[in-house]
C-alpha cells in the first residue's frame, strides 16, 4: 500500500471516529491535522511488513512435506506419521539480492527447517525421533545462513552456512520428479534397528549404518564454508568450497538436451583431513575421501527415463573401501490425467560397509565386521500442477547382511515398508 492510499485509509478513519465522538471533535480541523496525520502514518507504516528494504529483495518460498508409513521388521510392525527427513523436511527460505553494479549482485539466503518428527531418528522404540540435523528436539532449526557476492561473467562466492559444492551432487541430476520418494538416502529407516531371524532379538546395529554413510549419502549436510560456483558454459558449471577442520570438494555439473533426450550429469569429489569425530562440521568421516557420480536420462516423447549414482569413500590407512554404494532407477514419466505428470518408477540399490560397528547403551562393542544392505522397490507420483503438489504411494524391501568378526554370518529379518505422502511447495 502506497503512502497516499494509507493517507487515504487513515484519514476515513479518522473522520469516522471524529463524527462517533460528537460534532465537536468532528468540527477540530486546526493547523495540527496535518501533523497529526503524518505521524499516525509514520506508525502505520513502521508496523507494515514490506518487500526487502526497497534495496534488498525479499522473497519466502518453501514447502510443507509429510508421509504415512507401515513398516515391518519380521518381528514387530507400526504406523507413524514422519517428516522426510533433515534437508528434505519442511522448511522456509528466505532469499533476496540487491544490484551493485550492472552484471553484479549482492544478496542472501536464511533457510529454516520445521521438524515436527525426523524420519532419520525415528525406529522401533522413537515413533517422534529428534531433529538430526541439531541432536535436539523436534522444533525449528537454521539449515543455511550466508551471503553472496555474484557476477554474470566470473560467478558467485558465497559465505556461511551452506550445502557446499559436493552436498547431494549425484543425486540432483534426477530429473524424473521421484527424488523426494525414491533416492539412495536411507531418509525413511536409517535409525531402524536389525532385527535377527534366529532369536527374534533387536541387534544393536541400525539399518543406516549397515549400508555405511546413511547409505550414498556420506557427505549431505549443510557446511561453513566458503563456496564458489561458476558461469554456466554449453551446459557446464564447475563449483568447489572449503570448509573449517578441514574439508574441501570440487563438483562439475552438465545439463542439456540431445535431440529428444534431456540429459543431466554431474561428479564430485570431497576430502577431510580432520582427526577426530569432536569437532564436526561436516557428515563425511574424518580422514577419508568420497567419490560420487550421477547421471540422468529421459526420452521425452514416450518419457522413459533411467537415473543411475555411484559412491565411493575411502579411509586413509585402511587399504579397502570402505563404503560402496550403486542405486539404479527407471521408469516413466508422463501426463496421463489433467492434473499433471504421474510418474511410475522401479528401484535398486546395494550400499556396503566394510568397517560396520555397533555398540550398545552400556558403550560396549556387540558388533564388528562388515555389512550391506540391498533394497528394492517400486513407487507411483502424481503431480498436482494446480497446487505446486505431490503425492506418492511407495513399497521399499530391504535385507541386511550382517557379518562379526567374532560370530561370523549373522542371520537377519528383512524389512519393508509402504510410504503414502504428499509435498507442497509455496
Amino acid at each position: 500500500m502506497n503512502k497516499y492510499r494509507l493517507s487515504a485509509l487513515v484519514a476515513a478513519g479518522l473522520v469516522a471516529g471524529g463524527l462517533s465522538a460528537g460534532s465537536a471533535s468532528a468540527a477540530d480541523l486546526g493547523g495540527n491535522c496535518c501533523a497529526d496525520l503524518e505521524e499516525r502514518i509514520a506508525e502505520l507504516e513502521a508496523t507494515t511488513a514490506r518487500k526487502g528494504n526497497r534495496k534488498v529483495s525479499l522473497t519466502v518460498s518453501g514447502w510443507v512435506g509429510q508421509q504415512v508409513m507401515w513398516w515391518d521388521d519380521g518381528g514387530e510392525s507400526n504406523v507413524y506419521v514422519t517428516d522426510l527427513g533433515s534437508t528434505l523436511a519442511s522448511h522456509v527460505k528466505f532469499t533476496g539480492q540487491a544490484t551493485i553494479l550492472p552484471g553484479w549482485t549482492a544478496g542472501y539466503v536464511l533457510h529454516l527447517e520445521a521438524v515436527g518428527s525426523d524420519s532419520l531418528t525415528t525406529d522401533q522404540n522413537t515413533p517422534d525421533g529428534p531433529s538430526a540435523l541439531t541432536g535436539k528436539a523436534n522444533g525449528v532449526g537454521t539449515l543455511q545462513s550466508f551471503w553472496f557476492i555474484k557476477s554474470d561473467q566470473l560467478g558467485k562466492v558465497s559465505v556461511g552456512k551452506q550445502s557446499q559444492a559436493s552436498d547431494n551432487t549425484a543425486i540432483l541430476v534426477d530429473g524424473s520428479g521421484s527424488l523426494v520418494p525414491a533416492n539412495w538416502v536411507s531418509f525413511d529407516v536409517n535409525s531402524f534397528f536389525i532385527r535377527r531371524s534366529d532369536t527374534g532379538q533387536l541387534t544393536d546395529l541400525r539399518l543406516g549404518a549397515a549400508g555405511g554413510c546413511v547409505w550414498g549419502d556420506c557427505n549431505g549436510l549443510p557446511t561453513n564454508s566458503v563456496r564458489y560456483d561458476s558461469p554456466t558454459f554449453g551446459g557446464f558449471s564447475v563449483s568447489a568450497s572449503w570448509g573449517e577442520d578441514d574439508f574441501w570438494d570440487v563438483a562439475a555439473r552438465y545439463a542439456g538436451e540431445w535431440g529428444d533426450f534431456k540429459v543431466a550429469g554431474a561428479v564430485a569429489y570431497s576430502e577431510t583431513s580432520r582427526f577426530s569425530d569432536d569437532s564436526v562440521n561436516v557428515a563425511q568421516p574424518f580422514d577419508s575421501q568420497y567419490l560420487q557420480v550421477g547421471l540422468y536420462a529421459e526420452h521425452v516423447p514416450t518419457g522413459l527415463f533411467a537415473y543411475g549414482a555411484y559412491g565411493h569413500l575411502d579411509l586413509n590407512g585402511s587399504g579397502v573401501s570402505a563404503n560402496e554404494t550403486f542405486y539404479v532407477k527407471g521408469g516413466i514419466r508422463q501426463r496421463w490425467n489433467p492434473l499433471g505428470h504421474t510418474v511410475l518408477y522401479g528401484e535398486y540399490e546395494r550400499a556396503e560397509n566394510n568397517f560396520s560397528s555397533a555398540v550398545d547403551a552400556n558403550d560396549d562393542l556387540t558388533f564388528l565386521g562388515k555389512s550391506n544392505v540391498k533394497v528394492w522397490g517400486l513407487g507411483a507420483v502424481q503431480e498436482i500442477d494446480a497446487a505446486a503438489m505431490s503425492i506418492w504411494v511407495k513399497y521399499r524391501h530391504i535385507d541386511a547382511d550382517m557379518t562379526d568378526v567374532v560370530e561370523g554370518s549373522i542371520p537377519t529379518d528383512s524389512f519393508q515398508y509402504v510410504g503414502m505422502g504428499a509435498l507442497i511447495n509455496f
